[in-house]
């Protein structure tokens, strides 16, 4: 599945990059509406673990997670925490991702808040959408936040400013 090739060279990138979040600035927040550096990180270790639902499940309700507020998410003990979650949360989608053909990446998918349906779509689109382009999104913000803080930001897709 062509998918995988593009899953596996995305997951290397975010690795990099979460490997350089440090356990002394995990508090980090560079505004009291933002997540904290460790609860953001954790939050992109966190989100390949979404194919379970994505692939698994015919929706997923957006409500109870409203409810709370998503900046106070847990905050990670240290950088080896948010690294093993990620291999984890890694491992667990790719396998997901495997097991699925053609015709289950047709079958729809739909994001609920409550009784209202916010979006409805092919899983194949879910994954790009909900998977691939919301870590994209939070490991952008990542960027943001290392930078911030004079830590060396990887190359991700080309040059970056602190590396060859």
């Amino acid at each position: 599945m062509a998918f995988l090739n593009e899953f596996d060279h995305e997951m290397r990138q975010t690795r990099k990059l979460l490997e350089r979040v440090p356990d002394d600035r995990l508090e980090f927040r560079p505004h009291a509406r933002s997540k904290t550096l460790g609860a953001l990180a954790l939050h992109v270790a966190g989100i390949p673990s979404w194919t379970s639902n994505l692939l698994g499940e015919a929706s997923y309700d957006l409500g109870p997670d409203l409810a709370t507020k998503d900046r106070d998410r847990p905050q990670p003990k240290d950088c080896a925490e948010i690294l093993a979650t990620f291999d984890a949360s890694v491992a667990r989608a790719r396998a997901h991702i495997e097991a699925q053909n053609e015709d289950a990446l047709k079958t729809k998918w739909s994001l609920r808040k409550g009784a209202e349906t916010v979006v409805t779509l092919p899983r194949a689109a879910v994954l790009r959408q909900f998977l691939m382009n919301h870590l994209v999104h939070h490991r952008g913000q990542l960027t943001v936040y290392l930078r911030m803080l004079d830590i060396p930001v990887p190359a991700l897709y080309g040059p970056s400013a602190d590396e060859d």
